[in-house]
């Protein structure tokens, strides 16, 4: 079977991780089959939101992600143009066989009297639909309006009285009732395209096999499959994978976290992990696991596991899984992508020394295994760059109010002052000597020496903190966190 699916987002505004999963779900269908074609058209007829930057981005993000299309915009192919602001001659002249066809005709009702008639179907809870004002007009009241300088729309001529059947590879046999549906625009009086007449005509001459979109688009398809009968054009099969929802199970929206595809690169997270992520978003496979590489994603996906059920992104997954992903990745990896965060955040200005290098690839083998993106390198930053720790909150202080605190830190200055070596071997012997000369438990040796070095109760191993900070900077943070507390009463 020869597949050619399609991916067509509208270039107005930052690209939304609903569509990277719609532009995935279609990329791995194709890829299960040979001959196979992938093709990425731009929805651009918006003039007033469509903008080349977006469109810029949406490309940048797929590339990123390793979605690549082999015809479509910058690739060419036989279907062209891929811009729907190129094909404006195509659409008019299919307007305009519809026209002569009777099958579609000029209206030249106001934007006005449109909301009227809707405002008083409503009222009297009635759908919602044109009612065919300019079905039948005479050459007299054409003549009438064209002299008020009124600009009319194409309006398609919606047959009464039948079902409006399609098969949905998701969601099953579909039928709907025509009557339901209305007389609906389908060239604005500018001469732009309205969405269900453009993609109706690009999928059709761009010999689209299988459609794959968002759930949001099924109420279009009624509309859509009555312009392809009268069109004669070949229906393609649907599918319409499911809405995602956050974890409050509403709309996905910035509330939930990050939505476009660029923060999430921004933050640091690994393209193949968020594509294994969305891939898991709607689809099951039937093995068990949730670890894909990409190779393995195209063996396993089948649209006979797409779920109707709205998908929920639980952004806990997606830092668990982008945290297997980065277990890969060498301390040196991790670290130039930790780089960039830390010079916007003003820890350091981009040119380390090596030997600043060497301590912060230190630093990065302590606290990897706490990361799950590169961003989160920010909240453990202090441990390596703040020499002014503040020891505060209740409990924290509670614990330096304890008696054997001075006798703890005292033991710890003196010792670390004592080593030749200054590595996390050398110091983690010292915390088990001090818990045995002054007969303490290790929680009443840690917990004191780790904010009395950091500020903070829990985090990293303390010996490696300690190692990379060294001892002239660990010296001077304890006498600034002691300062720092609150006289005793």
């Amino acid at each position: 079977m020869d597949v050619r699916v399609r991916f067509a987002p509208s270039p107005t505004g930052p690209f939304h991780i609903g569509g990277a999963r719609s532009a995935l779900f279609n990329w791995l269908f194709a890829k299960k089959y040979p001959n196979s074609k992938f093709v990425l058209r731009i929805e651009d007829t918006d003039r007033v939101r469509s903008s080349k930057e977006s469109e810029e981005n949406i490309k940048a993000a797929l590339k990123w992600l390793g979605l690549d299309w082999n015809e479509g915009v910058d690739v060419g192919g036989d279907y062209g143009p891929y811009h729907q602001m190129e094909r404006l001659d195509i659409y008019r002249k299919l307007a305009q066989k519809l026209i002569d066809e009777g099958k579609a005709y000029y209206c030249y009702c106001t934007p006005e009297e449109i909301a009227a008639e809707r405002e008083a179907l409503l009222r009297e809870n009635k759908m919602p639909i044109y009612q065919g004002h300019c079905r039948h007009l005479t050459p007299e009241q054409i003549a009438k309006y064209e002299a008020e300088g009124r600009k009319p729309t194409v309006r398609f001529r919606t047959p009464l009285n039948q079902t409006v059947e399609f098969e949905d590879m998701v969601r099953g046999h579909m039928s709907f009732d025509s009557n339901g549906i209305g007389d609906f625009v389908i060239m604005k009086a500018d001469g732009i395209p309205v969405y269900n007449f453009a993609v109706v005509v690009d999928d059709a001459l761009m010999k689209i096999t299988h459609v794959i979109r968002a759930e949001e688009h099924l109420s279009n398809t009624p509309r859509q499959v009555v312009l392809y009968q009268a069109l004669n054009f070949s229906l393609p099969t649907f599918a319409h994978i499911s809405l995602i929802l956050g974890k409050d199970h509403t709309k996905m929206s910035k509330r939930h976290g990050a939505t476009s595809v660029a923060q999430y690169k921004d933050l640091g997270y690994l393209p193949e992990a968020l594509v294994n992520f969305l891939a898991l978003l709607g689809w099951s496979s039937q093995e068990e696991k949730e670890i894909f590489s990409l190779p393995e994603l195209i063996e396993s996906f089948s649209m006979d596991h797409v779920a109707k059920n709205p998908a929920v992104f639980d952004i806990d997954k997606l830092n668990w899984i982008n945290a297997q992903y980065m277990k890969k990745l060498s301390n040196h990896q991790i670290t130039v992508m930790a780089i960039p965060h830390l010079v916007e955040a003003k820890y350091i200005d981009g040119t380390l020394s090596r030997e600043q290098m060497d301590k912060l690839l230190r630093f990065t083998e302590i606290i990897r295994d706490h990361l799950s993106y590169a961003a989160q390198y920010l909240d453990y930053a202090p441990l390596f760059f703040d020499d002014k720790p503040i020891i505060s909150g209740e409990e924290a202080i509670a614990v330096m109010q304890e008696e054997t605190v001075p006798s703890v830190i005292e033991a710890f200055k003196t010792a670390l002052q004592a080593l030749d070596i200054v590595d996390a071997a050398h110091i983690q012997p010292i915390f088990k000597q001090i818990t045995k000369s002054l007969k303490v438990k290790g929680k009443a040796v840690y917990m004191p020496l780790r904010l009395a070095i950091t500020g903070q109760m829990h985090g990293p191993d303390l010996a490696g903190i300690v190692e990379v900070v060294g001892t002239e900077r660990v010296l001077q943070r304890i006498a600034h966190s002691l300062a720092s507390l609150p006289a005793s009463n």
